[in-house]
């Protein structure tokens, strides 16, 4: 057990989890990064309750939450500066915090190893970055189909569907939402839409 409950794999838990929550706030409504993040953060907190932390490290952490909002906030098309600066900085705090949280006996520095730090900050910070964008890009892609075209088309909930969800029609996701609840993977049919928003009904 004591070898088990050291700083290295706190550290990593915690990286795991910052990634899946980041997953899951990019990608709503997917379920396993949500479910993935919650797993992940409660093993931490088992860690973050046995070795000795930063706690001025959670405020790190919570900034760099209130960072990515900001940015998520301001998605454009094409996407601003200002969104590459606050993602930038969302990052940066965030990994700070991870990096610090586990310190060393009754020191303030890092209990993680450096170089475990230096490369997990590398590979994940580098594909968030281009993940996160990437997502928002397409997100803020107007299809290049026909809208009006999808009314009538049949396809499968991605999801459960009531006042919102998601489906896949034509072979794309989009959101929908139902005037009764529709299970996971039921058959819809399109009929109507505002906006990027299916009106879909199940089909018997």
């Amino acid at each position: 057990m004591d070898t088990l409950m050291n700083a290295n794999l706190g550290y990593l838990l915690l990286m795991i989890g910052v990634l899946l929550a980041v997953m899951a706030v990019i990608t709503p409504g997917t379920g396993f990064f949500e479910l993935g993040a919650i797993m992940t953060f409660l093993l931490t907190g088992w860690f973050v309750y046995n070795l000795p932390v930063n706690y001025w490290a959670l405020f790190f952490l919570a900034c760099g939450v209130v960072l990515l909002v900001l940015a998520l906030l301001d998605r454009r098309r094409p996407i601003s500066r200002r969104f590459d600066y606050l993602l930038a900085a969302s990052l940066v705090v965030t990994f700070i915090g991870t990096a610090c949280l586990f310190k060393k006996g009754e020191s303030w520095l890092p209990g993680a190893h450096p170089l475990l730090i230096l490369a997990a900050t590398i590979l994940e910070g580098g594909y968030l970055w281009i993940a996160t964008r990437k997502i928002i890009e397409a997100f803020l892609t107007p299809p290049v189909q026909d809208l009006q075209r999808l009314v009538g088309m049949l396809g499968e909930a991605k999801t459960e569907v009531s006042t919102d969800g998601s489906v896949q029609v034509a072979g794309e996701l989009w959101s929908a939402r139902s005037q009764a609840p529709i299970p996971t993977s039921s058959q819809v049919r399109v009929t109507g839409r505002e906006g990027f928003i299916l009106e879909v009904e199940a089909v018997e």
